[in-house]
């Protein structure tokens, strides 16, 4: 029997608020986002730049993305917050099982999941930093598809400055994650590089 999504209120309440309001101060660009399925499980996965980059996202699409962030922020009166914004605390300093077990299980919900393969944000004269195979594991082992992103630009008040792209779903073919990871970077990469950004 087939789990019917079900988006935590509290996001249900502050999704339009925030997306209002970024979307005033910031003017992002959105291109591509009709690539994120309207429901279903989906990986939503792309390069990371800043702090706002979760908040561009929530302002792409009305499905609840439940990120996976680092448990730092997850503490205090933010861990409430975040609690009810659905997002998933990892431990970056050991290889978090359970962050990956908790995500599989809002996938196998048919819920979305978001990440930022690179881990941090990218402060190298790299394109992009080398990914970690989390978005690639959870997406074969949930039978999950992966929508890749770009973020280019700055975020500058009131200028369009910022620009975030989706691209089409992408299966995950073969049991090799190790190269389906390879793969998934060096698209992303090459988007990044290319005029099609």
């Amino acid at each position: 029997m087939r789990v019917i999504e079900k988006d935590p209120l509290f996001y249900k309440i502050v999704r339009p608020v925030i997306s209002l309001l970024f979307k005033i101060l910031y003017r992002p660009i959105i291109i591509g986002k009709e690539n994120i399925p309207n429901k279903g499980r989906i990986v939503i996965a792309g390069n990371h730049t800043n702090n706002f980059d979760c908040v561009l996202l929530i302002c792409s699409t009305k499905r609840c993305i439940h990120f996976l962030a680092k448990d730092e922020l997850y503490r205090g009166i933010k861990k409430v917050l975040f609690k009810h914004m659905g997002i998933i605390p990892v431990n970056r300093r050991t290889k978090d099982n359970f962050a990956l077990a908790k995500a599989k299980s809002f996938l196998n919900k048919d819920m979305a999941i978001g990440i930022f393969p690179e881990g941090t944000f990218n402060r190298s004269n790299n394109v992009i930093l080398p990914f970690k195979i989390g978005a690639v594991k959870m997406a074969h082992d949930t039978n999950s598809k992966i929508v890749p992103f770009t973020i280019t630009g700055k975020y500058k008040l009131f200028k369009k400055s910022v620009k975030i792209t989706f691209y089409k779903p992408i299966t995950i073919k073969g049991d090799n994650l190790d190269e389906a990871n390879e793969d998934l970077m060096k698209f992303i990469s090459k988007k990044l590089t290319s005029s099609e950004v």
